[in-house]
């Protein structure tokens, strides 16, 4: 096989779900020693194809071929033999095992794994690949950004000749995708295949040899990975879509701060200190962004402030009214409304979208001890429209594309009004359109006179919407600055442990 031709090849590859056409007859196909991006809105079409390359999905027509040669991939167990390996969306780490165990799984020669060789394997295979983890850790005790970095390093170490990544940067910071990405360019050039899904267009630009643009489930395109990220983003929308204008006639920060806290500690997995000594504030109308490498106390913090985790010291007040320990319905009472950061966790899945949009205030649809439907339903039709959510009443809301599952959350919120809303990771494997809409929302609160702590990962996304920013550390806060005064570099050191507090 030379370096222009497929290594991996997708021939007319259709997938329908009921009377949903998810991929509609797509020829996608990536070379040896190159990086093949593939772009589209949640809901296009792309993950579905790549699942079916993978075994995860099996496609209604069409062919795989893998070095010019027809492949039947009727499980992940088929694609890894071919070659083939993915790091999915969803973790599929067992939580209860060690990182280093976790690695193991499935290159173990025997019936035992040995934890002392394991440890080495997966401490080598962390260096190798600059991805720091720590192999004796076990996977239900990290962070969501942390279980990346593990289901990544899974995918690395099994010597696979074409890697699927399926988002593989949203939960990593800038310094961890430039060791990300130095590690693909080095296996590229040695003649490894990459598709690279993502939703962030910089970084496609910046790693990606080709670009192709799914739309409702047909391939539109496929350009240079050097094309502008406008044309890049049109290509997927279907009309030109790039960032987020403030509202010119924001209401300013001003007065007494809605949300105070002070001298905050939490302690977190088996009682591991995880906060300690925080204090911030947030005042009406002000975006307070909050900067950190996933594990530095960010998912305590948020936890802590909508009552999912209790405080071991200090004080959270929200108008001068205390709530440190408050549980999460005195939390909402008070008016801190919370959009998590895992937003499945917050969901249930089977049940439809109009019982998902009431589930935290049921109680408002009783009469006599029964369930008004009529009014769930009628607030539901309300709430769709005015959220822009593209789905029934009736739909589950599993069914739904992350974009959507998300403007479910969103409605369930902000429909209350409150006054200070906590927000982890808005916009986390959302395509262009709905990270747009996500921060729009966000600025739409903001300029009302919401209070909003805004936690997240990217950092274009703190700069953007961040009035001020701060840095969490091991789980205190090293640093803070204006929005307008932020310095990548400043920030970078600070979340790194080093630098001087502002």
């Amino acid at each position: 096989m030379t370096a222009h031709e497929p290594a991996l090849e997708l021939r007319l590859i259709t997938k329908r779900f009921g009377d949903l056409v998810a991929n509609d007859a797509i020829n996608f196909d990536v070379r040896r020693g190159e990086v093949h991006a593939l772009l589209g809105e949640n809901g296009a079409g792309k993950t579905t194809v790549m699942r079916i390359a993978y075994g995860l999905t099996q496609a209604d027509e069409g062919q795989i071929l893998v070095g010019g040669r027809a492949l039947v991939v009727r499980s992940p167990r088929d694609a890894i033999a071919a070659g083939i390996g993915m790091v999915t969306q969803h973790f599929s780490l067992v939580a209860p095992m060690t990182v280093a165990e976790n690695l193991a799984l499935g290159r173990s020669t025997g019936l035992r794994l040995k934890p002392g060789e394991a440890g080495r394997d997966a401490a080598a295979v962390s260096e190798r690949f600059g991805i720091r983890v720590d192999p004796s850790a076990r996977v239900e005790d990290l962070s969501v950004g942390q279980q990346q970095r593990v289901e990544i390093l899974k995918a690395l170490s099994r010597n696979c000749q074409i890697l699927i990544l399926d988002e593989p940067t949203a939960v990593l910071v800038p310094a961890e995708v430039d060791a990300l990405f130095a590690t693909l360019r080095e296996l590229v050039a040695d003649g490894l295949s990459v598709v690279f899904i993502s939703h962030k267009l910089a970084e496609v630009r910046a790693i990606s040899d080709r670009v192709s643009v799914l739309r409702r489930g047909e391939r539109i395109g496929t350009v240079d990975g050097g094309t502008d990220e406008r044309e890049l983003a049109r290509m997927m929308v279907g009309r030109p879509t790039f960032g987020v204008d403030r509202p010119t006639d924001a209401a300013q920060p001003s007065g007494a701060p809605i949300l105070r806290i002070r001298g905050l500690s939490a302690d977190g997995p088996h009682g591991l200190p995880a906060l300690s000594d925080v204090s911030l504030h947030v005042r009406g109308g002000e975006i307070l962004g909050v900067a950190g490498v996933s594990g530095n106390g960010q998912t305590e913090l948020v936890d802590v402030l909508s009552g999912m985790r209790r405080p071991t010291a200090g004080s959270i007040a929200v108008t001068d009214v205390e709530l440190a320990g408050a549980d999460p319905g005195r939390m909402m009472g008070a008016g801190v409304g919370r959009i998590p950061e895992d937003r499945h966790a917050s969901l249930i899945g089977d049940l439809s979208v109009a019982y998902n949009l009431v589930l935290e205030h049921l109680d408002d649809f009783r009469r006599g001890g029964r369930i008004d439907e009529r009014g769930i339903r009628a607030r539901a039709a309300d709430l769709i429209e005015r959220f822009d959510i593209r789905a029934r009443p009736d739909d589950p809301v599993a069914t739904l594309s992350g974009g959507n599952i998300q403007k479910v959350l969103l409605a369930r919120v902000l429909s209350r009004g409150p006054r200070v809303l906590v927000v982890s990771q808005p916009t986390r494997g959302l395509d262009v359109g709905a990270t747009e809409y996500v921060r729009s929302q966000l600025l739409a609160r903001r300029h009302d006179g919401t209070a909003i702590l805004l936690v997240s990962e990217d950092l274009d996304e703190l700069l953007a919407l961040s009035d001020r920013l701060i840095v969490m550390y091991e789980g205190r806060v090293v640093g803070e600055v204006a929005g307008a005064d932020a310095d990548l570099e400043h920030l970078g050191m600070l979340m790194a442990g080093r630098g001087r507090a502002a």
